[in-house]
């Protein structure tokens, strides 16, 4: 049967922005179990697939979870389609009926955004880094495309929300009873990376910022991804929360990213150095294969991104 696709905006109320793909109706898919985990009191995870976006996994691929305050609750990442992010929904209210609050996301990418749309009747703010609304214009097009035509009626209603709070540096959020401490970083995994730190908990959400398991992804910068690492290193937690992966102790969760990022930067240094083309060099930077997921799916993508990057150096 063939489905007929259209994409509108809708206007929820002032400074809220919903894009989503209307998929044919009826859609028969099923969203697998959605499992949450209960790491310290009132920091819940749920930990996604390590794989692709498919329409067998409605793109529940990256880590999500939440926050819950006496207050209320905010919500970190809301899965790749709205149907993860339905699911989301309806984990937290099993956990708590305290109202959300707050929808936060730790950067632009779809396996993290598009469940946005599942909490619009909430009416939390919407918080992103200062350039998130930008990146979503830019990009949330091509990414609507590309999502419905690989998932299909799995991608039913997903969709992006624009911040309607951002931060250009830090800010706090109170939940009651606890405190949110939110940093904005410069170019990294991307250019709209945000962290969320939970005191009470000692538990810190990076995001793609970190990655545990999934072969680390370059689409920002990748000495700016080096230089956060070296930051984030020097900030005091106890757990952190990746956006691939298991959740691990801090700082310790961050040493196999950072060699990775490290042997690339200098593998591709000494092959431009050496005159070598990026076809040679694709060929040749290796690291580790066997320790990562999706090593075949992002590794030369960060080999030619890095060789764009040094390229014209000095």
């Amino acid at each position: 049967m063939r489905h007929r696709y259209r994409r509108r905006t809708v206007f929820l109320r002032a400074g809220i922005t919903v894009a989503w793909s209307l998929i044919a109706s009826g859609a028969s898919a099923q969203l697998p179990e959605f499992a949450l985990e209960n790491p310290a009191p009132g920091v819940y995870v749920h930990y996604g697939q390590q794989a692709e976006m498919s329409r067998a996994n409605f793109g529940d691929i990256a880590n999500l979870g939440f926050v819950v305050g006496t207050r209320c609750v905010a919500v970190i990442d809301t899965g790749g389609t709205y149907a993860v992010g339905r699911a989301l929904r309806q984990a937290i209210r099993r956990v708590t009926a305290v109202p959300v609050c707050y929808v936060i996301n730790t950067h632009g990418h779809p396996d993290h955004v598009f469940g946005n749309s599942a909490f619009a009747e909430d009416r939390p703010e919407f918080i992103g880094h200062a350039r998130l609304a930008d990146a979503l214009q830019r990009r949330g097009p091509n990414y609507l495309n590309a999502l419905r035509r690989d998932l299909g009626d799995a991608a039913d209603r997903s969709g992006f929300v624009l911040p309607t709070r951002s931060i250009a540096s830090t800010d706090e959020l109170d939940l009651g009873g606890r405190t949110l401490s939110l940093r904005a970083w410069k170019t990294a995994h991307t250019d709209t990376d945000l962290t969320v730190f939970d005191p009470l908990s000692q538990t810190l959400w990076l995001g793609d910022l970190l990655f545990v398991g999934h072969v680390p992804v370059v689409d920002g910068n990748l000495r700016g991804f080096l230089a956060a690492i070296d930051e984030l290193k020097t900030l005091r937690a106890s757990l952190a929360i990746p956006g691939h992966g298991r959740a691990l102790a801090w700082p310790d969760a961050i040493a196999p990213q950072e060699r990775y990022l490290r042997r690339l930067l200098g593998d591709v240094r000494a092959a431009i150095k050496a005159k070598r083309t990026l076809a040679d060099t694709l060929a040749l930077v290796g690291s580790a294969r066997e320790h990562w997921f999706l090593y075949d799916q992002f590794h030369r993508r960060n080999v030619t991104a890095a060789y764009a990057e040094l390229e014209w150096d000095d």
